[in-house]
């Protein structure tokens, strides 16, 4: 947000309706907070994986020390600061780091930014070229998180590579993604956004209350169901390159087989 449009709003120099000079306030307002949070997570988290990247260099073994210094930083900050450097997290910023290296030229950065929430989507992409090409159709295009996402699963830069007429995949593409662009400032909306700024969750059916919910009704009812089963993990944690998965585990004993 440039500085002469903040200072035009509170120098009284809107004239319009009263209704109309309200909206471009408060838009206005949104839009530089958005921009404001937004840059200040950016920084934060390639600091953080830069940081702990320069750590992970002093180790012998730094595969094993590496992991070690993730585990215990992740511990010592979730003490501190709550939700939000999970060992996964942590990882992530260090990626992130490493993917772009580059994205801060001074303290304050120069480079145009996406969300973290694209770019947490775009450490998804292996191939350079693909995640350089992405991160620009984004930042041209304006493309919103969800877009991102379904074109990242679709393979949308592959498919258009291959195609002699593009055309049709691009409109394709934009009809499929259409409705994924009327909220700008989802970003505000993420729970990441609130654990950034130490705002704890309301008492609202979250995700994790539901899924705790459903697991205590199936071990209550594996425990009716008598002997010869088992509940053997809650949230088994499974970690690829891609993505991590957790996973309910269960044991059936009889003679000859088992499930999970």
């Amino acid at each position: 947000m440039e500085q002469n449009t903040m200072q035009l709003l509170f120098d009284g120099h809107l004239t319009g309706p009263l209704l109309d000079d309200a909206r471009q306030i408060i838009d206005t307002t949104r839009e530089y907070a958005y921009h404001a949070v937004n840059v200040a997570m950016i920084q934060r988290n390639w600091l953080l994986g830069r940081r702990i990247a320069e750590e992970t260099l002093r180790g012998e073994d730094r595969a094993d020390y590496g992991a070690q210094v993730i585990k215990d930083l992740s511990k010592s900050l979730t003490e501190l600061y709550g939700s939000g450097f999970t060992k996964t997290n942590l990882y992530q910023f260090v990626q992130f780091y490493k993917l772009f290296p580059n994205i801060f030229h001074t303290a304050c950065g120069k480079s145009r930014l996406l969300s973290w929430s694209h770019y947490r989507l775009l450490l998804r992409v292996l191939d350079d070229k693909a995640r350089d090409w992405y991160a620009r159709e984004v930042l041209t295009e304006g493309w919103s998180v969800r877009t991102l996402d379904r074109n990242i699963a679709s393979q949308y830069y592959q498919r258009l590579l291959m195609s002699q007429n593009k055309a049709p995949v691009e409109a394709e593409m934009k009809k499929l993604t259409a409705s994924f662009e009327g909220d700008k400032l989802e970003f505000i909306k993420n729970p990441v956004v609130a654990e950034f700024l130490g705002i704890k969750q309301g008492a609202e059916l979250t995700e994790s209350k539901l899924e705790s919910a459903i697991i205590d009704h199936l071990q209550q009812f594996m425990m009716e169901l008598g002997k010869g089963f088992a509940l053997v993990a809650r949230q088994q944690h499974i970690r690829t390159e891609a993505k991590d998965y957790y996973f309910v585990f269960y044991q059936l004993f009889s003679n000859t087989q088992s499930a999970a």
